[in-house]
């Protein structure tokens, strides 16, 4: 994908850019309907990935997919300052994840826990992945 075959893109950041590249597509569909048919998708489609920023409404939407579009370039061409954004992305998804899996805990909901404990576990594994040390010296060589 890098088209540098001395550099080639490591798996795990392939894997990560692919479920940016997901989750931004969703919001820029959600977003552009919304736009499109007022009242088709609600608002709260995008609660799991805008933690709250759904209200401001669908350019909301087209902005966040348009840095998730973003964050995906930057992994492909291996550039270190969006794997820094990217693991940020991922800690901020974490710490807004806290208290619906706590709620979820006290109030017994087995599947908003299960959700809430899947979306951390997910932004856990992309943090820890991409603070690797083999894979920051891969964005390191890439400079």
């Amino acid at each position: 994908m890098t088209g540098n075959p001395a550099n080639p893109l490591p798996n795990g950041v392939r894997a990560i850019a692919a479920l940016f590249a997901l989750c931004a597509v969703y919001l820029a569909i959600a977003g552009g309907v919304m736009l499109l048919r007022p009242g088709t998708v609600s608002m709260s489609a995008g609660a799991p990935l805008l933690f709250g920023l759904e209200l401001a409404g669908p350019y909301m939407f087209l902005l966040v997919a348009v840095a998730g579009g973003g964050v995906v370039w930057g992994l492909v061409k291996l550039n270190n300052i969006v794997r820094h954004v990217a693991m940020l992305i991922a800690i901020t998804g974490i710490v807004m994840l806290v208290p619906s899996v706590s709620a979820a805990t006290v109030i017994a909901q087995p599947k908003a826990l299960a959700f809430g404990g899947l979306g951390i576990i997910v932004r856990v594994i992309v943090a820890w992945y991409l603070s690797r040390g083999e894979v920051a010296d891969a964005f390191c060589r890439s400079a």
